[in-house]
């Protein structure tokens, strides 16, 4: 690593005993490999069951009696319709509309409020929509994000814990004892399967990551992140969208409220609509391995788009990516692929390409 780290997981101990190098996202060290082989680690999420140590992404405790309309400022969705234990996944939106960063906001009752999010600039806009209001904002990374997915989670978990977890739909949330640790359990997850989130404290979540193993979990790195999130046309911010994208572009206009009241960014978002400059595909490439990314995307000669995120399903048998592609583009359509020592075809097609109805994870 070329920087000095400023976030540590409890887990970090854990990942080097597997052969992780600990390498930099977020500012936190994280397994992006493991001595294992990741397409293993794929099989076990679609399979049975893996696990992510997600810590790095950030948790903000928002507390108060003004912390609904602080967070109803700062984002894109209308927080007054989220009741008590349930959570919901959003855009926290520029001045001028373009995404600062995605998130997912959870309603923990009580007047305290979490909100999740990644590399974007979520933490200085909380700050600034939080200003002259009764409500405290606190950062922690004593909370850990240990993200336990596929078809197996729900009987892995569920064996350890004091609450039913079946009762829990698609982003909802409880508190729990897990393993007899106290944490809360919130079933989301980056996978496209049924999948758990589990938020606890860095004293127990070595313990509960040690349990999870003793139960088949296997330890999954991000490189297997990638490949299920791009089967599943899940998004990474930094890569598939920015603060130049606005949500209408890559897919996420289903988080806009047109009905609430002001938030940030919101006129300039709703003049957007409809002037849209790239829009968010799935391309299956013509290709035995991974691309690079940043390949140019050609149609008729005409520079049409770019690669942003690529990996290899084994599972599929296909190149896959996210890309941005000029809007009107149908699928089906098919683009010529220009990058460093490649020239090749890749076929827009239907995203997600993996459990298109997603069933796997509503159900």
């Amino acid at each position: 690593m070329t920087e000095e780290l400023s976030r540590t997981s409890a887990l970090a101990s854990r990942h080097t005993a597997l052969g992780s190098g600990l390498e930099d996202w977020n500012g936190m060290g994280t397994a992006w490999t493991y001595n294992t082989d990741p397409n293993d680690e794929h099989d076990a999420v679609r399979e049975r069951a893996g696990m992510f140590d997600m810590s790095p992404l950030k948790k903000v405790f928002v507390r108060g009696p003004d912390a609904l309309a602080i967070l109803d400022h700062l984002t894109t969705r209308d927080l007054s319709k989220l009741a008590p234990g349930k959570a919901a996944y959003l855009c926290v939106l520029t001045d001028q509309g373009g995404i600062a960063d995605d998130a997912i906001v959870s309603n923990n009752g009580g007047d305290e409020w979490m909100i999740v999010h990644g590399s974007g600039d979520t933490m200085a806009l909380l700050q600034a929509s939080a200003e002259g209001h009764d409500a405290q904002v606190t950062f922690t990374d004593d909370l850990h994000d240990l993200s336990v997915q596929g078809p197996a989670s729900l009987e892995i978990l569920n064996a350890h814990t004091d609450i039913d977890l079946s009762t829990l739909a698609y982003f909802e949330h409880a508190t729990a004892v897990l393993f007899g640790h106290s944490c809360r359990i919130s079933r989301t997850g980056y996978s496209g399967e049924r999948g758990y989130e589990i938020f606890a404290d860095g004293s127990v979540i070595t313990d509960i990551w040690d349990k999870l193993v003793e139960a088949g979990v296997m330890p999954c790195s991000f490189t297997a992140l990638d490949k299920v999130r791009i089967e599943a046309g899940l998004l990474f911010y930094g890569y598939d969208m920015t603060e130049n994208n606005t949500p209408w572009e890559v897919g996420l206009g289903f988080t806009i409220s047109r009905t609430k009241g002001d938030f940030r960014g919101k006129a300039a978002v709703m003049a957007a609509k409809g002037a849209e400059k790239v829009n968010n595909v799935c391309l299956d490439i013509d290709h035995p391995d991974m691309v690079e990314g940043g390949e140019t995307l050609m149609l008729d000669g005409q520079e049409v788009g770019i690669i942003n995120s690529p990996c290899y399903s084994h599972r599929m048998g296909k190149s896959l990516a996210l890309s941005h592609v000029r809007p009107g583009l149908a699928v089906g359509t098919t683009l010529t692929v220009s990058g460093e020592g490649l020239e090749t075809t890749a076929t827009i097609t239907t995203s997600p390409i993996y459990d298109p109805d997603k069933s796997r994870t509503h159900s």
